[in-house]
């Protein structure tokens, strides 16, 4: 076996060219044993680099929605070069008219114009010395001058960056065109003829799993300080946190959750001065508990969906910052984030086959209150509305736009200034920055082989199959469309390959893409392990007849290697959740399918090559209703039940779909992670609640304060808690957690407790191998040395 594998990973790598500086070494990606504080101040440099070279690409994206071609021009290298297909332009000046004049007045900035621009899912790799980078995106655009003329475009980006003047800048944009034509015909192959071979990949199936490679020498004297370091890894795990709620929230949406959404501004807390708002423009500012829900529903309709009805919100380039200063009129505010991006809404009712499309942006910020994000305001701005039958041609049906659009900055390298301290809190120990740094370090690499999942699929065949199946873990697991589930890498390859052959294809009619965006991923304690949860969204293109577009739904797990490289260790996909037949018609033009229809037969790959577990086997209720799984086959549009892997990422409320963790362990558990060495990633947020118990602080009868610690279900809660004081050191308590607590645990407070002053004191659960960190602060005014009861 081992030689089957050493030998199918040589086939897979020899097909790429040789190793470049993106290529992995035999050391890990980033330090795992304890670091210097030099080393660790070089992983922390290079992994806010990944994270600023996503940046400048999606904002490379917002900005042509605005024709800010000027500075989408000053994002290049001054010897930076555009290839979009075959024209070029070199040097910013050159490339800010080339991008002028092929937008034209399809600009964004004529009345009715529009130029919505996408780069996504991103695949990113750092080169060894953490100078350069390579990204590859998937890439759409829509465009129209407001007074009849279109365009759609859709391909791949193979991109290339560098560092200049401590600012990641782009040094080559090579644009593949695949498929365009206009809103009236609909997107074809270029050419109207077949397509060929893959645009190039710029990594091998293993550099896929590894954004952050080892870095070259030793590392270089360093002016930061630890406490330096402990502030800018902890901008990297709040991006993580803001990016997801972000993306949870696009979900929520998608079905109308509106009960889920509301939970998302913390159940609609006062937030000093006002209450949490949503502002949608030209519909209204909406404020505090009843507020937000009449904005959605003005908005988007009522709670729920019925037969037929289509909300879909792709939440794209999403670029997040952290302030630096917090809003002193916000009470216990611990951070403050904004989020901003690319909203294409695709809304329909297929009962009265209307349809139409929603060009927006967004401007969202987020506070931090006991360590958990939640939001403070969401701002939306359509920029075009457009009804299907019509198209964005002419225009939008709905008002112009009067938001002022605000981009965040995509620089971070040195800019990350040391927040006022606080005196009691203390700097975390080298390995536990490391510890940390590695679980943001473990978002990028997810993200990263999950993308390289949908790029190899893509254009599979025989060489497809093989490197598809390089990205998995020995002992992955995956499903196989209407089929089953296959376990290890060999079973993945073999399934494959039975199915598409093994000849390599350098021609084909079309291609139905495999999108993976609006990543939401929890990782690990120790960052060596993940979940995620991504669209998957499907726009297929043929030569003969115009693109459709489908949507469903990926819940994967990924894995850290022994060789350091980030591979998918299950996929689940849950598909079709909706689709378009045919382009005129649209996603709003698909007749229902009749009650007594017969399900579809089997797939030939079932009798060719039984998986290792049959959809069928998995029964009531998971995989009842998709097709290839027991019960009737519910296709749109009726609605089919979507799954949850994860609880409210505020709340912490379990949603009545849920199903965490790896899909098909819940039947075999022998595959699951932690029967391979592996933690079980979280399922939401830590919830602790301080309160007080009983006694009045006199010396026999001292003041008891409650902790309750609550995760999800089967979620044990074990470990650590402490409560301190921010306004005593008289305050300093710690207790251990076992099963037999229940997750609740009473500390009587010092008997000294100095008195004739306000007291802050806060109950934090440290977190554990399966749990995230949590905590609950309590202040209290204690005159003369007692509590006033």
């Amino acid at each position: 076996m081992k030689l089957l594998l050493a030998l199918l990973c040589s086939a897979v790598i020899g097909l790429h060219a040789a190793p470049s500086p993106y290529h992995r070494s035999a050391n890990t990606p980033l330090t795992r044993r304890a670091p210097t504080l030099n080393a660790l101040a070089r992983d922390v440099e290079r992994a806010e680099s990944l994270r600023e070279v996503k940046d400048v690409s999606a904002t490379f994206a917002q900005l042509a929605q605005f024709g800010r071609y000027t500075d989408m021009a000053a994002l290049f290298a001054d010897d930076g070069t555009l290839f979009w297909g075959n024209a070029s332009a070199s040097g910013p000046q050159a490339i800010e008219k080339w991008l002028k004049d092929d937008a034209s007045d399809m600009n964004g900035v004529q009345p009715g114009s529009l130029d919505t621009l996408i780069l996504a899912t991103p695949l990113v790799n750092l080169a060894a010395d953490g100078r350069t980078a390579k990204g590859r995106f998937n890439g759409w655009r829509f465009q129209g001058n407001g007074e009849g003329k279109t365009r759609l475009q859709g391909g791949i980006y193979e991109n290339e960056y560098a560092l200049v003047g401590g600012k990641w800048k782009i040094s080559l944009l090579r644009y593949y065109p695949l498929y365009d034509g206009n809103y009236e015909q609909g997107w074809r192959n270029i050419g109207r003829d077949n397509l060929g071979s893959a645009p190039p990949f710029h990594y091998a199936p293993d550099e896929a799993g590894i954004p952050l490679p080892p870095p070259v020498g030793d590392a270089p004297e360093t002016k930061a300080t630890a406490q330096d370091l402990q502030h800018r890894i902890g901008i990297l795990n709040d991006e993580d946190e803001v990016r997801n709620l972000q993306h949870a929230y696009g979900y929520y949406v998608d079905r109308r959750m509106w009960g889920e959404v509301d939970n998302l501004f913390g159940n609609n807390v006062y937030f000093g001065n006002h209450w949490g708002v949503i502002t949608i423009d030209n519909v209204g500012t909406f404020e505090g508990p009843n507020g937000i829900r009449e904005a959605l529903e003005k908005w988007m309709g009522p709670e729920g969906l019925s037969q037929g009805v289509l909300n879909e919100h792709l939440i794209l380039d999403t670029v997040v910052s952290i302030r630096d200063e917090i809003d002193p009129d916000i009470p216990k505010a611990e951070g403050i984030a904004d989020a901003r991006g690319i909203e294409i809404a695709l809304i329909g009712d297929a009962n009265s086959t209307t349809a139409s499309w929603r060009f927006s942006f967004f401007q969202n910020t987020f506070v931090k209150r006991n360590g958990i994000w939640q939001f403070l305001n969401i701002n939306i701005s359509p920029l075009v509305v457009a009804n299907y039958s019509q198209g964005w041609g002419n225009g939008s049906i709905f008002p112009q736009s009067t938001t002022k659009p605000v981009f965040l900055p995509h620089t971070r390298l040195g800019n990350a200034q040391q927040k006022s301290r606080s005196p009691k809190e203390e700097t975390e120990s080298l390995t536990e920055l490391n510890r940390r740094l590695q679980r943001s370090a473990a978002y990028d690499g997810t993200e990263n082989v999950s993308n390289a999942y949908g790029f190899y699929i893509d254009f599979i065949d025989g060489k497809g199959c093989s490197n598809m199946a390089a990205i998995h873990a020995v002992q992955a697991n995956k499903e196989s469309p209407f089929a089953g589930f296959y376990q290890t890498r060999q079973r993945v390859l073999e399934a494959c390959t039975s199915y598409y052959g093994t000849t390599e294809r350098t021609v084909r009619a079309g291609i139905s893409f495999h999108w993976r965006p609006q990543p939401v991923i929890h990782v690990s304690h120790d960052g060596r392990s993940s979940s995620l949860r991504a669209r998957l969204l499907q726009p297929a293109t043929d030569k003969s007849s115009a693109g459709t577009i489908r949507g469903g739904m990926y819940q994967d797990q990924m894995v850290l290697d022994e060789n350091g490289i980030w591979r998918l260790w299950s996929v689940t996909i849950d598909e079709f959740y909706w689709t378009s037949s045919t382009w005129k018609e649209g996603w709003s033009g698909v007749a229902p399918r009749p009650q007594n229809a017969t399900n579809p037969p089997p797939r030939d790959l079932i009798k060719d090559y039984p998986p290792d577990l049959l959809l069928t086997e998995m029964g009531d209720p998971r995989e009842t209703g998709f097709m290839g799984g027991s019960g009737r086959y519910v296709s749109w549009p009726e609605i089919q039940r979507m799954w949850f892997a994860y609880r409210n990422p505020v709340t912490g409320a379990v949603p009545d779909s849920y199903w965490p963790g790896c899909v098909p362990c819940h039947h075999r558990p022998e595959w699951n992670l932690t029967s391979h060495g592996w933690q079980e990633p979280p399922t939401g947020p830590t919830i602790v609640k301080a309160s007080f118990g009983a006694g009045n602080g006199e010396a026999d009868d001292p003041i008891r304060i409650s902790a309750s610690v609550t995760a999800g279900p089967d979620e044990p809660v074990t470990g650590t808690v402490t409560l301190t004081s921010e306004t005593s050191d008289e305050v300093r308590l710690s207790q251990t957690l076992t099963a037999a607590e229940r997750g609740r645990v009473t500390f009587s407070l010092p008997k000294n407790l100095t008195g004739g002053m306000y007291h802050v004191i806060t109950a934090r659960f440290v977190g554990s191998d399966r749990l995230k960190p949590g905590q609950d602060t309590l202040d209290f005014w204690m005159p003369g040395g007692t509590y006033p009861w």
